[in-house]
């Protein structure tokens, strides 16, 4: 089987990557990935990617099989996630077209399948940082070498979707002094670390959130015009920061299963 050491998963939008890639079939105790993954290369590294919402978007947030998806790239031996995402912002100084390495995630989804343990063994993983803390820098770093604004740090809370916010939820959010909105960040970034992967999120900002005070609702048509016009710029990003990950990792995204299963005799 074809292998790969960093994944890349696509949102809204960013649906290839990688050129004279190949194609890979893997199968999955979950069933179908959204997409079969290709690999190719980026500097040193194998890559895999995978549009999270399938080559046609036909997968709407809640119904992505996110267990398949990170599965697969475990299957191709993936030890490192970078999941760009199309995002709103709740805060008025998080302005259209900024990135966003997020930090932190607020998981308000209902209805998704959001674990690989299910039992007979008993699983707790500490997630109190949900993202990589050597990724991160590193991805920070190359955006504002590249002249790519970009905030170091900020909460995403994730909704069920597909629907966008009510008024009220959304001004709920921005109250709470949250960063970013989005319908796919979770559980794809718990499952990665379930999976002893590392993962960090780049936030691509599209719209303003219908609770930032003075922001028109918002749309999908707008969401996809501005995601496009940054598809050059996260593109130019990702080939400037995957191979600057180092090759050995000592994060406790690589450690995330020791000590967290529950063992009765």
């Amino acid at each position: 089987m074809t292998e790969a050491q960093i994944g890349v998963f696509g949102g809204s939008g960013f649906y290839s990557l990688l050129d004279d890639a190949v194609t890979v079939e893997v199968d999955t105790p979950y069933g179908d990935p959204s997409a079969p993954p290709v690999v190719g290369s980026i500097g040193p590294y194998r890559v895999a990617f995978i549009p999270r919402h399938g080559v046609k978007h036909q997968f709407p947030p809640h119904a992505i099989n996110y267990r398949a998806n990170l599965w697969a790239m475990k299957e191709l031996g993936v030890e490192r996630i970078v999941g760009p995402c199309a995002a709103g912002s709740l805060q008025p100084g998080v302005k259209i077209g900024d990135f966003v390495v997020c930090d932190q995630v607020v998981d308000r989804t209902r209805t998704r399948p959001h674990t690989f343990y299910d039992g007979p063994a008993t699983t707790h993983i500490s997630f109190a940082d949900p993202y990589c803390a050597t990724m991160r820098p590193i991805i920070i770093g190359k955006a504002r070498e590249l002249g790519i604004g970009v905030h170091d740090g900020g909460t995403m809370v994730v909704i069920e979707g597909p629907r966008f916010s009510t008024r009220a939820e959304s001004a709920w959010f921005n109250t709470e002094g949250w960063h970013t909105i989005n319908m796919t960040g979770y559980p794809e970034v718990l499952l990665a670390r379930e999976l002893e992967i590392c993962y960090a999120n780049i936030s691509l900002i599209t719209d303003y959130d219908v609770g930032v005070p003075g922001a028109p609702p918002v749309t999908h048509e707008e969401v996809v015009r501005v995601f496009g016009r940054n598809n050059a710029r996260l593109r130019e990003l990702l080939f400037g920061a995957i191979p600057a990950f180092p090759i050995e990792r000592d994060c406790e995204c690589a450690t995330a299963l020791a000590n967290a299963r529950v063992e009765v005799e």
